[in-house]
């Protein structure tokens, strides 16, 4: 049976708790079912698969008109999360977790909540969102590094980071009206 729980830290993002079923041949594992989290509507389904090597740290990233379901398919990262959301009770909370490996969970982003992640090793990440890809019209992005996000990554290194993400603002710097509601 999967576990369900609401973070701790911010409303709306959830953990959903898998469990592995193995044998000598091998393993299964159901990864999402859209009756477990409380989703306006899963109608418009896009299937996302992400390969980045160790090192690497992608984000952060928020929406204002999609939700994210991630799960690690392949290695461990750490995810990153901050509440953007000034109408959220949490907002400006901050949560980092590891996914993947022995840690089989699958996170549920809301919209509004700035996310990114960094591979601890090669991984392979795939995410479930609620709508389909409209050349970046919905993608925005803060500072990974901002540290008015308090963000505690727990790096041991420089990370790898794409050029779109190093040229994401602070927060204080991004207009309002690119800010979560």
């Amino acid at each position: 049976m999967v576990r369900i729980e609401e973070s701790r830290l911010i409303s709306g993002v959830f953990i959903a708790h898998l469990r592995p079923f193995g044998d000598a041949r091998g393993r299964f594992i159901e990864t999402f079912r859209k009756e477990w989290f409380p989703q306006r509507s899963w109608d418009t389904i896009q299937t996302n698969r992400s390969d980045s090597a160790a090192g690497v740290l992608r984000g952060l990233h928020y929406h204002h008109h999609q939700v994210d379901y991630w799960y690690v398919v392949h290695g461990r990262l750490r995810a990153g999360m901050v509440d953007l959301r000034p109408s959220s009770p949490t907002y400006m909370a901050a949560q980092t977790l590891e996914m993947g490996g022995d840690n089989q969970i699958g996170v549920f982003l809301p919209e509004g909540v700035a996310h990114g992640f960094y591979a601890l090793t090669d991984i392979t990440l795939t995410y479930i969102v609620d709508n389909y890809y409209n050349n970046g019209a919905d993608e925005n992005g803060v500072a990974w590094n901002d540290p008015e996000l308090n963000l505690d990554w727990k790096l041991t290194g420089t990370p790898i980071i794409s050029g779109r993400d190093s040229a994401n603002l602070q927060l204080k710097d991004i207009p309002r009206e690119k800010l979560p509601k």
